[in-house]
């Protein structure tokens, strides 16, 4: 059950637990590292949140995971499994953007600090869509939390958050 195990097979190497039915690194013939254990996660919403609220914080909901190794994501949030870096990304498209509001913000909240992506929408007229992004390196430790919010600052509570895949969360373990 326990100990390491180290093979040579094809080529490559592969490190793990004492029968390698689960290996933790795989170095192939080509020089490339894989551990497929490696936290990451990739979500997208199940449908579209209609008027987001004005002058207040709105959780934008994820309901469909495309990939979720390690089981880390649930109820809107990332949970990680152990501290590190953890590589964020953010795409939020939403759509009838209001170009009477002061100002959009993402807020991607961790437990150690929160990161902000802000946008004018005076774009002269509204929008018929909108997409923001955002990508940070957080550092987390164990089971520090990351759960993106957005802002709307006036305006008229007639955005919507776009589903599907138009809008995603992902991240995965950097170091």
């Amino acid at each position: 059950q326990g100990g390491l195990a180290v093979s040579t097979s094809s080529g490559g190497l592969l490190a793990g637990n004492a029968n390698l039915n689960n290996a933790a690194i795989i170095w192939d013939s080509n020089k490339i590292v894989s551990m497929p254990g490696q936290p990451a996660f990739s979500v997208v919403p199940t449908s579209s949140q209609s008027n987001i609220t004005v002058n207040d914080e709105t959780v934008v909901a994820f309901g469909t995971e495309i990939y979720d190794i390690g089981s880390n994501f649930a109820s809107n949030t990332f949970t990680a499994p152990v501290t590190g870096k953890y590589q964020l990304n953010v795409n939020l498209r939403l759509q009838d953007v209001d170009s009477a509001a002061a100002y959009y913000h993402i807020n991607l909240v961790t437990s150690n600090r929160t990161y902000y992506s802000i946008v004018d929408p005076d774009f002269g007229q509204d929008a018929a869509y909108y997409t923001m992004q955002l990508s940070v390196l957080a550092d987390m430790d164990a089971n520090d939390t990351a759960l993106l919010k957005i802002y709307q600052g006036g305006g008229t509570a007639q955005t919507d958050i776009h589903g599907g895949i138009w809008t995603s969360f992902s991240g995965y373990l950097a170091t």
